[in-house]
Formats: C-alpha cells, sequence, structure tokens
C-alpha cells in the first residue's frame, strides 16, 4: 500500500495481482487496485480527470487521460473519503503505475492537481 497527500487531499493505492483473471501463457496479466480519496481540506472538492502514466517491463509507457474515475465524478466534503476500484492488464509479470487527478475546489472554483503515488503491478511470485 502507498500513500500520498497533496494540497490536503490524500491517496492511498492497495494493488493485486488477478491470478484467476489472467492468462500468463497468453501474456495476459490483471491486476487490480483499490483507490481512497480523502479530502483533508477545510473545502469541498469534486475530482474531474484522471492521468494516468503506466509502465509493462514488457511493452514500455503509456498513457491514458479522462474524465472522473469508472465514470464517476466524485465530490468530497471536508473530512469525506471516496474510494473505487479498477483494474490494469498488462503484457508482462511487473509494471507500475502513477499519475494525477485534476481537482475542483468547489468554493471558489479554481483547480488543483492532485498526485497519485507510483505504485507497483507485480506477480507475487516475482517479488522472491
Amino acid at each position: 500500500m502507498v500513500t500520498l497527500t497533496t494540497h490536503g487531499v490524500k491517496i492511498t493505492v492497495q494493488s493485486n495481482y488477478e491470478e484467476a483473471h489472467s492468462r500468463p501463457t497468453n501474456r495476459y496479466f490483471i491486476f487490480s487496485y483499490r483507490i481512497s480519496i480523502e479530502n483533508n481540506t477545510n473545502n469541498t472538492v469534486q475530482l474531474l480527470r484522471r492521468h494516468w502514466y503506466i509502465f509493462d517491463s514488457m511493452s514500455g509507457w503509456s498513457e491514458v487521460e479522462g474524465e472522473g474515475v469508472v465514470g464517476r465524478k466524485p465530490q468530497l466534503f471536508p473530512s469525506e473519503e471516496y474510494q473505487y476500484e479498477s483494474f490494469c492488464p498488462l503484457v508482462s509479470e511487473a509494471g507500475k503505475i502513477y499519475g494525477t487527478y485534476l481537482m475542483e475546489n468547489k468554493a471558489d472554483g479554481s483547480t488543483f492537481f492532485v498526485n497519485i503515488p507510483l505504485f507497483k503491478l507485480i506477480v507475487p511470485c516475482k517479488n522472491n
């Protein structure tokens, strides 16, 4: 599990290898991740966009950018937490992800970026 706080918004990520959904002989490895977004500011904030940098040890870097997360643009009041789960397919047994969320301060309409900490995607037997 990794955690990072930017501008009072705390991001915690837990990743897992999904063996039951992976097909190693076909070079298809599925990793799930659970993200917790905690608003530790005094203002209501809303997640508007995400920007991911994904590294697969076989195919290199790729980027994913878009609105919200898993079809939502969550709004968080002070001290509120939002969690969601998603997944990432890789063609190798190891990779990593990091990125940013574009957030809006609902009090004044200003926007700011929150860093998503780098988290690793590694098949457990490769960790030994």
